[in-house]
């Protein structure tokens, strides 16, 4: 529901586990065959002579550095803002107006807005699914779906509880939200389950 770049996320992390694995593979190669070691290091050894080498038919004067290192940097400030646009994208789509709304006055005339913001309907759900013994956490947000504001309820029951009916009790909550607000806003709700909802025990009362 929000604009959480997923496609690109998956992206990322199959390309960093698929180097970490690369990575892994070979330290744990290396240590496992002494021949093979001995054959990176004098590949290694090589390489680092022919970079430097290469540092050095790539001065910019007598006595100064090469540009290589400046290309280097310009690479890594690029990787840098990849990596500061790529975290700033996430969970995007939070919108703080549930509805709005302009008119005219129908006694003077003069023109208005009525804006309805998003907490009231976020405050509203999630205090009365708080007072549920069955949910051991309850997240309600809202988010730009397609030009038109959204609720996502997500609700993390007991181990045990029935999920039709904790999704009918949100949906009776929802009706009398939208008879209460006179608004009808489209709402996802999203049953979780996790290592919490199996280990936690129910709370009884004697």
């Amino acid at each position: 529901m929000n604009g959480t770049p997923r496609g690109l996320n998956r992206v990322v992390l199959a390309l960093t586990g698929l180097v970490l694995l690369a990575l892994g593979a070979s330290l744990a190669a290396l240590a496992a065959a002494p021949s093979l070691a001995f054959r990176w290091q004098a590949w290694a050894g090589a390489q680092v002579a022919a970079l430097r080498g290469l540092a050095a038919r790539t001065r910019l004067a007598p006595g100064t550095g090469s540009w290589i290192w400046l290309v280097v940097a310009a690479c890594l400030l690029v990787l840098v803002i990849f990596m500061v646009s790529w975290v700033a994208n996430q969970g995007k789509g939070r919108t703080n107006i549930l509805f709005q709304r302009e008119g005219v006055a129908s006694d003077d005339g003069a023109a208005g807005k009525v804006v309805l913001s998003s907490a009231v309907a976020e405050q509203s759900l999630k205090a009365a699914l708080l007072e549920r013994g069955d949910l051991l956490g309850v997240s309600v947000t809202s988010y730009d779906f397609r030009g038109h504001p959204a609720v996502r309820v997500r609700v993390l029951p007991r181990q045990g509880v029935a999920p039709h009916e904790i999704a009918a009790d949100i949906g009776s909550l929802v009706d009398a939200l939208d008879a209460l607000l006179g608004v009808q806003v489209p709402v996802l709700v999203s049953l979780g389950s996790g290592a919490r909802a199996r280990f936690t025990k129910a709370e009884r009362v004697r």
